[in-house]
């Protein structure tokens, strides 16, 4: 892991080089900023550094033993934390016990969310936190000699899970670290921890990835072809965890499409027994499902409604969306799209809170009859 598999965050990269070239490692640093932007795999690639046998200019060589044991996540002076449930049958879990599965992370994809994480655990109705035996398992794996004769990190991720009792013991740690150990935080929520871990810490923020930083890794990763890229990096907002969602979403994009075109024409014609058999169709995805065609309803709208004021630079439409905008977004102005967006957001906010999705999507289905003649 080097730092050029980090998307963008070019400044805070030149920061931890300088770090390891003059240095002055810090015994701990917290990772902050939004969902995507890259606290992990700059963690790793920082970590792939310090333990490194040969690094270059503050970054790893990538050849070592040391390098080739990082790139499978078995270096054993590497030591991950992050949050766990306690399995079906057995004692309380700690990290270790679903360390498989992390590394099948790491190696699938190290730009991920917590959803993910939990659905690959399969725990995704539980609630995974960081117990106090971790607390436990962390001091036993510092007790012991770095095995490469070198540092000894331990990357924790979302450290604001942790129990009161594990944060008063990670704290007592960083009161007293153990000599050349160098402790990563990664947090989306840096507010949920104990203050006085804080100010043990020296904070590193990042910052949402730009829309042009997004549009590069789509098309150098995901082999996608500019445009297309273009529009999925407008959407992301900064997250390249939310880019890589809405690629999982773009297989449905056409069928959503097809069933916003549909519902429009038929609240149009008023053709009420044809408007019921949509919402019957539609009741029948899974509720994620159901979720993202309700999100992407809220686009549409949005992006038909600027499409009045004449400004194709503010506009992100596919070819398809745009053509069909060009006939629909009359219908969407300043006297109804208010009502839309919050017809379409109680909608959503009903099929989470599990609302018979049949009733949800037909009663959506009629008041929009009202709107759109608006």
């Amino acid at each position: 892991m080097r730092y050029s598999d980090v998307i963008g965050q070019n400044d805070i990269k030149d920061f931890l080089q300088r770090q390891l070239l003059e240095k002055r490692v810090p015994h701990a640093q917290l990772f902050t900023g939004p969902e995507g932007s890259g606290k992990l795999p700059m963690a790793l690639a920082y970590a792939s550094a310090l333990l490194c046998q040969h690094p270059v200019g503050g970054e790893a060589c990538g050849q070592c033993q040391a390098c080739r044991m990082v790139e499978r996540w078995v270096h054993p002076d590497l030591h991950f934390v992050f949050p766990v449930v306690k399995p079906k049958s057995g004692s309380e879990a700690v990290s270790d016990t679903y360390l498989t599965q992390w590394r099948e992370q790491l190696t699938n994809n190290v730009y991920f969310n917590r959803q993910t994480w939990y659905k690959r655990m399969g725990v995704e109705n539980q609630q995974p936190i960081i117990s106090v035996k971790e607390s436990e398992s962390i001091l036993e794996k510092l007790s012991l000699k770095s095995s490469q004769g070198g540092y000894k990190v331990m990357l924790v991720w979302l450290p604001e899970l942790m129990n009161e009792p594990t944060a008063n013991k990670l704290l007592k740690i960083l009161e007293e670290p153990p000599a050349e150990t160098a402790f990563l935080l990664v947090s989306d929520e840096p507010e949920r921890l104990l203050p006085t871990i804080l100010s043990r810490t020296q904070r590193v923020e990042f910052r949402p990835l730009s829309e042009q930083e997004l549009m590069q890794a789509l098309v150098s990763r995901n082999a996608l072809q500019e445009d297309d890229a273009k529009l999925v990096a407008h959407l992301s907002g900064g997250s390249y965890v939310a880019a890589c969602r809405q690629l999982q979403i773009d297989e449905d994009r056409a069928l959503f499409f097809d069933m916003f075109v549909l519902l429009m024409r038929l609240s149009y014609m008023r053709k009420i027994k044809d408007m019921y058999e949509w919402a019957n169709r539609v009741s029948e995805w899974g509720r994620e499902r159901q979720k993202q065609f309700l999100d992407y309803c809220q686009r549409l709208v949005r992006e038909n409604f600027i499409c009045n004021f004449q400004q194709p630079e503010l506009n992100y439409m596919s070819r398809q969306e745009a053509d069909f905008a060009v006939r629909f977004a009359r219908f969407i102005n300043e006297r109804n799209v208010i009502g839309i967006m919050n017809e379409l957001s109680a909608a959503r906010r009903d099929i989470g809170q599990n609302v018979n999705p049949r009733m949800v999507f037909f009663d959506f289905a009629l008041k929009m009859i009202v709107l759109l003649i608006q």
